[in-house]
């Protein structure tokens, strides 16, 4: 699940991570960007929504682009409006995040497995 301060991000980069994966049936992935009005910035409806929307029973990966989407995210776990033990966040970045978790997921991977290869991706160096 990806929470973005712009819908045109968390919507282009969702896609993007089904196109990765290889498959014709890849895992679910959603956005959570921006308002509901279509603005910039972070709605807790909207990433409450997303996550229902995804959540097939085995766990939540939540990627956030920074500052408040992270906040809104763990404000919603602090509040029980998700649960802590099936919704985690990944420290890793928005885009490679994405696809290493959307990839992973769709192969069969369980929420540690994911999360772990979220971790990956946030050490990976390009030069």
């Amino acid at each position: 699940m990806l929470v973005s301060h712009s819908r045109d991000v968390a919507a282009s980069t969702a896609a993007l991570a089904r196109s990765l994966t290889g498959t014709p049936s890849p895992a679910p992935v959603a956005g959570a960007g921006g308002l509901p009005d279509g603005s910039v910035g972070t709605s807790a409806e909207l990433v409450r929504a997303a996550v229902t929307g995804v959540d097939e029973g085995a766990g939540v990966v939540v990627l956030c682009d920074m500052g408040s989407a992270v906040l809104t995210v763990k404000a919603l776990l602090a509040d029980g409006s998700l649960s802590p033990a099936d919704v985690r966040i990944a420290d890793a970045p928005f885009v490679e995040g994405a696809v290493t978790a959307v990839v992973t997921a769709s192969a069969g991977g369980d929420l540690a497995t994911v999360l772990a290869a979220t971790d990956d991706a946030r050490t990976y160096r390009k030069l």
